[in-house]
């Protein structure tokens, strides 16, 4: 925490926070430690995205600020799916598959927050949704919800243009519900959520003071950062994971290393722990000066995530790459099989980039090489035609898509 300034103070100076219902009360909760506070994390695949990454690391500064976090993981809301910020239907998942993806989320959530007794708490909302009984909870809890206020909450505007099916209009319910179970189970009095919750957010706090009181001590902030998080956390590549066998350390060091001019001295602030006068600071930064802020954030982050010897390993590759300096040894490199080459022992450029993992699809590796945007070793390759023999791949040779993409790519 900032030397001189509340915790408070703090998240909001990093641009955290951005709506809050009860703001007088929720700065002396957590100023003085005493917020049990939950974030929800959609089970939606085996591993946390960056999204996720922004929101485990205000849990971070709140838990050493001496509160309590709850990760609520949606084992039961997630087999309905979130329609907020959506113009379709969510796949629906298996119990055993969101199960399983409950279960990578702790893993990973456990680099960041202290999990315990007194600690910080992981809690599945399936214990207390799966078993619902229906007729009880539309009478017990349906009847403190007004369909028309609903209806207008933002996280439904896209949904109704299309068709906004029952299954999902239960969400904001469920999600009101969750914060009771909590507030009443573990005395939760406080959630966290981004700009497209903010309406499901203020559903649950007003279902605690109906079902329970006015008095009762419940509060919602609405952060800045998951909804830059869900921004952030996506490319045209697809998702950047945490998990190092989804996105390499390599690779999440590349993606910080390249973020916007404009984004740089923000990302410092709301996702790094340096202290604030040192980022404000590089406020003054211009030019090739900004290239070492945006070093300095890949290297913070990717060391918080993956630890300091994968930053290590990730900052010599991308040095030897475009600094001349640095280990080439470390440039991430994929592999090419007997398998992969065809029967008269090549194989062609659009394969390797493909193996490579630098184009998802032949058609989108054919687009890249007629655009231009190829080359191998330095020489740029314009026929999607081209093809490599197995001698040609021994040693490995350097393949790039575009100025930011490249994988060392070995016959083995």
């Amino acid at each position: 925490m900032e030397a001189n300034m509340t915790i408070f103070d703090e998240l909001n100076a990093r641009g955290l926070l951005a709506q809050l219902t009860d703001e007088a009360e929720i700065r002396d909760l957590v100023n003085n430690g005493k917020a049990t506070f939950y974030i929800g994390f959609d089970p939606t695949a085996d591993s946390l995205h960056v999204g996720h990454f922004m929101a485990l690391l205000l849990m971070k500064r709140l838990q050493e600020a001496g509160n309590r976090p709850i990760a609520l993981v949606g084992g039961g809301t997630g087999m309905i799916g979130d329609p907020s910020g959506r113009t379709d239907m969510r796949t629906m998942m298996t119990v055993e598959t969101i199960d399983h993806n409950c279960e990578c989320f702790k893993k990973q959530m456990s680099r960041f927050i202290e999990f315990g007794e007194d600690k910080a708490l992981m809690v599945n909302n399936a214990d207390w949704l799966r078993d619902l009984n229906y007729i009880e909870f539309i009478r017990d809890i349906g009847a403190h919800f007004s369909v028309n206020n609903m209806l207008r909450a933002k996280c439904y505007e896209q949904r109704m243009e299309k068709g906004l099916s029952f299954l999902e209009f239960n969400y904001m319910i469920m999600q009101a519900y969750d914060f009771l179970q909590l507030y009443e189970r573990v005395g939760c009095n406080m959630q966290f959520g981004g700009d497209d919750q903010w309406s499901n957010m203020l559903a649950g706090t007003e279902l605690i003071r109906k079902k329970l009181g006015k008095d009762a001590y419940a509060m919602t902030i609405q952060l800045l950062l998951n909804s830059e998080g869900k921004k952030m956390g996506k490319t045209a590549k697809g998702a950047v994971w945490l998990d190092p066998d989804k996105t390499t350390p390599y690779d999440f060091y590349q993606y910080w290393r390249n973020v916007g001019d404009q984004d740089v001295l923000k990302c410092l602030r709301m996702m790094t722990f340096l202290p604030l006068a040192q980022i404000d600071e590089m406020d003054k930064w211009e030019g090739a000066k900004l290239n070492e802020a945006k070093e300095i954030l890949a290297w913070e982050l990717t060391s918080l995530v993956h630890g300091e010897d994968e930053a290590k390993k990730a900052k010599a590759g991308a040095q030897a790459l475009f600094g001349g300096a640095g280990d080439a040894a470390q440039i991430p490199e994929e592999t090419v099989s007997d398998a992969d080459f065809r029967e008269d022992g090549t194989i062609d450029i659009l394969a390797v980039l493909v193996a490579a993992h630098l184009c998802p699809t032949r058609s989108e590796a054919r687009r890249a090489v007629e655009q231009g945007g190829v080359t191998v070793e330095d020489e740029k390759v314009t026929d999607f035609r081209k093809t490599y023999t197995k001698e040609d791949l021994k040693d490995g040779v350097l393949v790039r898509r575009g100025k930011k993409s490249f994988k060392k790519v070995k016959y083995q």
